[in-house]
């Protein structure tokens, strides 16, 4: 990565994959705040256009959300 990546990425999350709209190195869980790498970005919503740090933040968030 360069300096440029340095700093929180923008993305568009689709079923299986997300497209970087600006590039960055992370991405802010949404229940946590915790910074999440990329590389290892597992969980997220594609309804709510959120990313999640694993699969217990996911479950909170779906929890929470009814």
């Amino acid at each position: 990565m360069t300096q440029t990546d340095a700093g929180p990425a923008t993305l568009h999350f689709a079923d299986g994959e997300f497209a970087v709209l600006k590039r960055g190195d992370f991405v802010a869980c949404a229940v946590s705040g915790r910074p999440i790498p990329l590389q290892i970005l597992r969980y997220w919503s594609v309804e709510r256009q959120e990313a999640y740090a694993g699969p217990g933040e996911a479950l909170q968030r779906l929890v929470t959300a009814r």
